[in-house]
């Protein structure tokens, strides 16, 4: 089953269009997700919306925005215009969790109206100790990759 969810930032401001035959409404924008580790660099992935979640993409989302995506992650096959066929990863969206307001910067060319409102305020869980814990106990994780590939291979 192809189904993953994604921090990511918002790059550019959703762009909407109609399909022809039925008017379904598309909307298509760049986003950059973290790289697994910090000296990773950052990943840049187009989403698009179909239907109501074009339209909630074009009315609730803005550039500089962070957001939680849902969805399906899908390999299309792009002719260059010098003849060579390139590979590129689209995200299918099927669920959009906003995660707070844009940055300060991008908020500025905003109308209040157009604003998305901070998220509530969660309660933290409480730490339940116990006696055998120590700190030392603690699990380590490995932070290393999970298959060693060249660069231009992908897993799927």
């Amino acid at each position: 089953m192809n189904q993953c969810l994604l921090e990511v930032e918002v790059l550019e401001a959703p762009k909407i269009r109609y399909t022809q035959d039925n008017q379904t409404p598309i909307a298509e924008m760049a986003v950059r997700l973290e790289g697994l580790r910090p000296e990773d660099p950052a990943g840049e992935l187009k989403v698009v919306g179909f239907g109501s979640l074009a339209q909630d993409l074009q009315n609730r989302v803005v550039v500089g925005q962070r957001l939680v995506v849902e969805g399906r992650l899908r390999m299309n096959t792009v002719a260059r215009p010098d003849g060579v066929k390139e590979k590129k990863v689209e995200f299918t969206l099927s669920r959009l969790h906003p995660l707070g307001a844009p940055s300060v910067s991008s908020a500025a060319s905003i109308s209040p109206a157009a604003a998305i409102p901070a998220p509530i305020p969660v309660a933290a869980p409480t730490k339940v100790t116990t006696p055998a814990a120590r700190p030392s106990d603690a699990p380590s994780w490995n932070t290393g990759p999970l298959v060693d590939l060249p660069e231009d291979e992908i897993p799927f």
